[in-house]
């Protein structure tokens, strides 16, 4: 089973040294074009190659680990999702540059952390992002941890919980199989409406959650 990255910030980059550290294929693909994928597919080895969005999005699996600003330009411009799987890792958060009156308002509660929560009008992230990949089986997963701890799903002498969720369940089975297959302890939060707001970034209640199965 093919699977494509579309992100190579902090989320696409981890998710591709997880992938790399057990030997799973994968094209990764940022806006800016493979050329500027050069140092990462070479820190990463043979298993990870650098394509362009299209191709990383033809995939059977594919991530889509974009900031959540980008989401809709990103999405809109892509083919037809013809059933394949989407597993949506993305939050919606503002990432604040640190010098501006942003990162300081004191009404902002999340200031401190460099983020800023995008109102939504009421829905969850998942139900926005499933109705911009029209066709696809959407997964929710990834988004839930630190993205610099997705490299190292073994820790402690145990594995790192890996929350998903999503609503149809053969879908739901591939992405498990996957989590396993990189090392992560999977937990199937049920369908969309239940996991999505539980695992969303920032308000969820397992969002940041770092839980170890030992």
């Amino acid at each position: 089973m093919k699977i494509g990255i579309i992100g190579s910030g902090g989320l696409g980059s981890n998710i591709a040294r997880a992938l790399a550290n057990k030997g799973i294929s994968a094209t990764i693909a940022n806006k800016e074009g493979p050329a500027s994928l050069s140092a990462l597919v070479a820190e990463l080895g043979a298993s990870i190659t650098a394509g362009t969005v299209e191709q990383a999005a033809s995939a059977d699996i594919v991530v889509v680990a974009v900031p959540w600003v980008a989401l809709q330009q990103l999405l809109s411009s892509l083919p037809a999702w013809n059933n394949r799987i989407v597993i949506d890792g993305a939050n919606p958060v503002l990432f604040l540059d640190p010098n501006s009156p942003d990162a300081k308002d004191p009404s902002n509660p999340l200031a401190a952390y460099g983020i800023k929560a995008i109102d939504l009008g009421g829905k969850y992230s998942s139900a926005v992002f499933r109705d911009l990949v029209p066709g696809a089986r959407v997964v929710k997963a990834f988004n839930h941890a630190d993205a610099r701890v997705l490299a190292q799903p073994e820790v402690a002498g145990g594995q790192r919980t890996m929350f998903y969720s999503g609503d149809d369940a053969a879908a739901k089975a591939d992405v498990r199989k996957l989590l396993e297959a990189i090392g992560y302890f999977p937990v199937d939060l049920g369908p969309l409406d239940v996991g999505g707001p539980l695992m969303q970034l920032p308000f969820g209640a397992l969002s940041m959650s770092n839980f170890v199965k030992i």
